[in-house]
């Protein structure tokens, strides 16, 4: 009988994660490859197979479906993949020191071919060589000859447990170049220190993706920032009679610039991410300053941190410039909506004069219809009365129509003011009917 209630249908994965990708454990000597490729969508199940083939050349079972990380030993080497949200590394160690270490790769133990037939792009491919430290510190000839003469960073890490070098530079082979010299450190410590030390060329790289779209970027920026601020002047002139060409203008400068942020706040968002998570890894290795050498934290501050502040520059432009395009366009839709309101008032108030107008030529009319109604009734009375007269009554014409005439007109107006109030009644029942 369990004691605990049913379990959360991801706890065990959520557990998991912690525990995920751990660092291969490395014996001094040792050497590294390492690589990372960008991968489409539609390319991920390609990398199963392909780690498969690579897995059946050996002779070991290859990665199951649905896996997003696969370690295996083939045969002197050890392999390793990950796949990621964008990208997918490999990485492949082999025991032992190389006079050749350059040459006589980890990766160039792998079958001819299977590395460049990896599915994506290569965004960082990177040697580590893991040797004894010496009894003194590298030589400037030792580093020239290890980094073909460039100018290298490096500086003890791991309280002093080891001390590494690297140029971050492509070499003519394709790869860039990691030295650690192990002082004091365990399989583990010195695993670790590899794995972190690819995490930050990975991470630095993924995050300067965004540097070329920053650059694409600032000047459409320009230009509409320029065209933003010559449609703030002439809004600012009170030219109300061409505010609907400025409207769409506006409109337009907003679509471009929702394009522009559409396009890149994911590249913008993702350098910020992966930026922390190179400062983060550098923390890690806790460095200690080598004599003339620029650590590897230094070297990111001066040439990495500015790229990264380019590109959130650019996003908060971005970001600034879209709350100013909506700013003036709600100024302008406001001006414009004012300026409907006094037309409308202004038609409003034309409507009623026409209306009084209208009121009055109806009196008028009425007046009119009353007089030719009466007149009317009034010849019709004179002919009945003048037939009565006929049949031998004794009657007066002239006065019995003169006495009719008050009391028609009296009935007529009676007749008009009794319809005008059952009307008035009947709009006013409308009225409440639409009110409920």
């Amino acid at each position: 009988m369990s004691l605990l209630p049913p379990d959360h249908p991801g706890r065990l994965a959520l557990s998991n994660e912690v525990h995920a990708r751990p660092p291969q454990p490395l014996e001094t000597p040792s050497r590294a490859s390492y690589l990372a490729v960008l991968v489409d969508f539609d390319a991920r199940e390609r990398e199963l197979a392909h780690i498969t083939t690579l897995c059946v050349h050996h002779g070991v079972n290859g990665p199951p479906d649905g896996t997003t990380q696969f370690s295996t030993t083939l045969g002197a080497m050890s392999f390793t993949w990950e796949r990621h949200g964008e990208f997918s590394t490999y990485a492949v160690f082999l025991s032992g020191r190389s006079p050749l270490p350059y040459q006589e790769t980890a990766a160039s133990r792998l079958p001819q071919g299977w590395l460049a037939a990896v599915p994506g792009t290569t965004l960082v491919a990177a040697h580590a060589k893991l040797i004894p430290a010496p009894q003194e510190l590298a030589s400037a000839e030792m580093l020239a000859d290890q980094f073909d003469g460039n100018i290298v960073v490096g500086s003890t890490v791991g309280d002093g447990a080891a001390t590494v070098y690297t140029d971050f530079r492509v070499h003519a082979d394709g790869f860039v170049r990691f030295v650690v010299f192990d002082t004091a450190l365990t399989p583990r410590q010195a695993g670790r220190v590899v794995q972190r030390l690819f995490e930050i060329e990975t991470y630095r790289m993924l995050a300067l993706l965004a540097l070329p779209t920053a650059r694409q970027q600032l000047p459409r920026i320009a230009e509409i920032e320029s065209a933003l601020a010559a449609l703030t002047e002439r809004i600012a002139q009170d030219q109300r009679s061409d505010d609907e060409s400025l409207l769409q203008q506006l409109t337009r400068l907003a679509a471009e610039v929702e394009s522009a942020l559409a396009s890149s706040q994911f590249r913008f968002g993702a350098c910020r991410a992966y930026f922390e998570l190179v400062t983060s890894r550098i923390s890690e290795l806790r460095e200690r300053r080598l004599p003339g050498v620029q650590t590897i934290e230094e070297f990111m501050s001066r040439r990495f941190t500015p790229a990264v502040a380019t590109c959130n520059t650019v996003s908060q432009r971005l970001h600034a410039l879209s709350e100013r395009v909506a700013q003036t366009s709600a100024l302008l839709s406001t001006r414009v909506d004012i300026t409907r309101e006094r037309q409308n008032q202004a038609l409003l108030a034309s409507m009623d004069r026409r209306a009084k107008l209208q009121l009055r030529l109806q009196q008028t009319v009425e007046g009119l219809s009353v007089a030719a109604i009466v007149y009317y009734v009034a010849g019709v009375a004179g002919y009945v009365a003048r037939g009565l007269e006929s049949g031998g009554l004794p009657i007066n014409v002239d006065l019995a129509v003169g006495l009719a005439i008050p009391v028609i007109a009296l009935l007529v107006l009676s007749t008009l003011r009794r319809a005008k109030r059952r009307i008035a009644r009947e709009e006013s029942d409308h009225a409440q009917v639409r009110k409920l």
